[in-house]
């Protein structure tokens, strides 16, 4: 590039501005638009035919940098964030609420007996029937039933004290909450 096309160029970069300002409608890309025009200009001066309409050539260089800018965001174009409220995704207040609470099962079932434990596995967690549950650990089936039922007391115990601080139970007696008769008792 000789001194005759550099001292052209910065004579032309008021209106190159003024163009890529026209072009873009933005300060800030009609800027870019000029670093890039003198880019393409410095290393491709010998493409220059005429000197004499030096502006055309510049003019044309920064319209098809903006034709090939608005391609590229067309192809990447971003959404308003406004948009992305109407997007589904996981919760993320629900997700990590999840971990906090599997993470809280698992300490409360480590401090279960291995019997009840197991039990928990393979029929809440592994999906096994209570028959089949009986068959794998080689118990009858009625004993499968009364361990998993105190294994799942045992477990919401575990995960949700809930005595009263003078050490009284908050679950209701077994014949029900306020039943001061034997059943067939006249009252």
């Amino acid at each position: 590039m000789g001194p005759d096309l550099r001292n052209a160029l910065v004579i032309l970069l008021p209106r190159l501005r003024r163009f890529g300002l026209a072009l873009s409608g933005s300060a800030s890309d009609a800027d870019d638009l000029v670093q890039l025009t003198c880019e393409r200009v410095i290393l491709r001066s010998e493409q220059l035919r005429e000197h004499g309409r030096l502006d055309a050539w510049l003019y044309g260089i920064m319209r098809n940098l903006w034709i090939d800018e608005l391609r590229y965001r067309k192809r990447r174009r971003h959404d308003d964030l406004d948009t992305a409220a109407g997007v589904i995704g996981d919760d993320g207040q629900a997700v990590v609420d999840g971990r906090i609470t599997l993470a809280a099962v698992r300490v409360a079932m480590l401090g279960m007996p291995a019997d009840q434990r197991i039990l928990l596995m393979l029929v809440c967690v592994d999906g096994l029937s209570y028959r089949e549950a009986s068959e794998t650990l080689g118990i009858p089936l009625g004993t499968v039933m009364s361990r998993l039922s105190r294994a799942r007391q045992d477990l919401h115990q575990r995960m949700n004290p809930t005595t009263a601080p003078d050490g009284v139970s908050q679950f209701p007696p077994r014949g029900g909450v306020g039943r001061d008769k034997r059943p067939g008792e006249a009252r």
